[in-house]
């Protein structure tokens, strides 16, 4: 079994993404547009190059997203993370820190990135595209 965090975004998931692929090191394997699903004539032009899905391997993990449209969505279109966070696991503090100070950049710290009991580096920060993350040094 395998659990893969699938995060949404209001039109801004391609440089999202872009984003994570950098910080993360990782490698985006599939990037589609809603401009290439069948019968994308139909569909209002302002929607063809929002993101249908796109999926980032870093190692052997998936983050996987999309941008949401309005009338497909439950509730109606974007609506901010609620009630989770994507946790990262990284091996050292140096890491952990690096990984930490780039999702904060431009974002909203909510528990700065310091020693805690159970860890040589702990922070929760909501990154400047509205994704909740918390950055946890993994003792081995």
């Amino acid at each position: 079994m395998q659990f893969t965090p699938y995060l949404n975004f209001d039109g801004n998931c391609r440089e999202a993404f872009t984003f994570y692929e950098k910080l993360l090191g990782g490698k985006i394997k599939q990037i589609s547009t809603f401009g290439e699903v069948p019968e994308n004539e139909k569909m209002p032009a302002d929607m063809r190059d929002r993101i249908i899905h796109v999926n980032l391997q870093v190692g052997e993990q998936e983050l996987m997203g999309s941008d949401t449209v309005a009338d497909t969505c439950e509730g109606g279109g974007y609506q901010k993370p609620q009630g989770l966070w994507v946790s990262i696991g990284v091996p050292t503090q140096e890491e952990g820190q690096r990984v930490f100070d780039g999702l904060a950049e431009g974002g909203d710290v909510r528990m700065p990135f310091e020693k805690t009991f159970w860890s040589g580096g702990f922070g929760m920060v909501v990154d400047r595209f509205g994704t909740p993350w918390m950055v946890n040094v993994i003792y081995k």
